[in-house]
């Protein structure tokens, strides 16, 4: 990778990580003024403990939520965003705390711009760059090891009349606190744990491939990479290992923290597209088109291949391949973790195997991934029709 000539990098999200994070939150809230947060969360959450567990710890650390909004669904609303912001007005809240997934993280981060800017209509809001001032303190726990929206500025919201996904981004999006500790995703189903971790390691290859990385950017996607490649394979006979699933944690994070600066590419316009037309979960997205995308901008992202190898196959492996095949060997390697999860976790390589038994949408997924902004950051972006062979090549 060439050094740009200029570039920005932005992170200001304090971590708070380890084995007995959550207990160091209520302090961590208070120095941010906060004395009356909301906890916004989901059923599932609420059916596993966690929400239990959370409130406790909070509650011994004197800092009570004022209430638990946890009816939260996977595909939040403007409508959610917009109930959720009334109730925490109705309940002089000054704080937000997000317990969940991409979904919790993001309607808290949308009900944060209508309790800080004001106004009932969460859509007067859409766009970049609107919001003008700091919001409330926003504090967020992961229970999936994927998304990296804990150090993101960005929220996506599906409007209630139209159906369609807005994006929301801002600086000021980005939350104040995030809560990295292995209780919050010990109990996370070992499909859905691999399926982000693969979520988490394309943000970081895409980010070490995009045309917008930076020297910061790419230091954090290859330890984001080194720490999921390490701790991902051992999951499947270790699910509730807790230095295995703060690994996973800390690795999505970096890698959140780097494609939040660099972007991602080709494996998300791919990815976004087929989610939205086939309504398939994001991570298996990612799983389904990385090697494909990645065979297509060869040999322009090659040498990023090859410094993948170090952090995907540990030292020894690195120094014993010739440097001129280290690209293959990245693939391969990519290949046989990829492999490896289908085998014991059920995560599917091929459109087939994810239970498309027909090819007739790929055409609607190709338009759809032609006219997605990530393509902007793409080494070799490509044309609809190679985006619609590249579908065919995932099949």
């Amino acid at each position: 990778m060439t050094t740009p000539r200029y570039y920005e990098f932005f992170c200001p999200v304090k971590l708070l990580v380890g084995q007995q994070a959550i207990e160091q939150l209520p302090a961590a809230l208070a120095a941010l003024g906060a004395t009356r947060p909301l906890l916004l969360t989901d059923p599932g959450i609420v059916a596993s403990g966690l929400a239990k567990m959370v409130g406790e710890q909070l509650a011994a650390g004197v800092m009570t939520p004022a209430a638990i909004e946890d009816q939260i669904p996977p595909d939040s609303s403007t409508a959610v965003v917009e109930r959720i912001a009334e109730h925490y007005r109705d309940l002089g809240c000054d704080a937000l705390i997000a317990l969940g997934g991409g979904s919790v993280i993001d309607t808290a981060k949308a009900v944060n711009i209508l309790v800080s800017m004001g106004g009932a209509r969460l859509l007067d809001w859409a766009g970049a760059d609107l919001l003008t001032r700091p919001l409330a303190p926003l504090a967020v726990l992961p229970t999936t090891a994927g998304t990296g929206s804990e150090v993101t500025q960005v929220a996506v919201i599906r409007d209630e009349d139209s159906g369609r996904k807005v994006p929301f981004t801002s600086p000021f999006l980005l939350p104040n606190l995030a809560v990295l500790d292995a209780r919050l995703t010990q109990t996370l189903p070992l499909p859905i744990s691999a399926a982000t971790a693969m979520d988490a390691m394309t943000h970081a290859i895409e980010a070490l491939i995009s045309n917008a990385a930076n020297p910061v950017s790419s230091a954090l996607a290859l330890l984001a990479v080194e720490k999921i490649a390490a701790a991902l394979p051992l999951l499947p006979e270790h699910p509730s290992d807790p230095g295995l699933r703060l690994a996973l944690a800390e690795g999505a994070t970096l890698a959140g923290m780097a494609f939040s600066n660099a972007m991602v590419g080709l494996v998300h316009a791919l990815g976004h597209s087929l989610g939205a037309h086939c309504h398939l979960p994001h991570g298996l997205c990612m799983n389904l088109f990385l090697p494909v995308a990645l065979a297509y901008q060869r040999p322009q992202i090659d040498g990023e291949l090859a410094r993948l190898l170090l952090p995907l196959a540990g030292a020894e492996a690195y120094a014993a391949c010739p440097s001129a095949d280290r690209a293959d060997a990245t693939m391969a390697r990519l290949q046989h973790l990829r492999d490896q999860l289908w085998q014991q976790a059920a995560l599917p390589r091929t459109l087939r195997e994810a239970g498309l038994s027909d090819r007739a949408p790929l055409a609607a997924v190709a338009h759809l991934a032609h006219n997605d902004g990530a393509l902007l950051y793409c080494r070799k972006a490509p044309d609809r029709n190679t985006l619609l062979h590249l579908l065919e090549q995932a099949w």
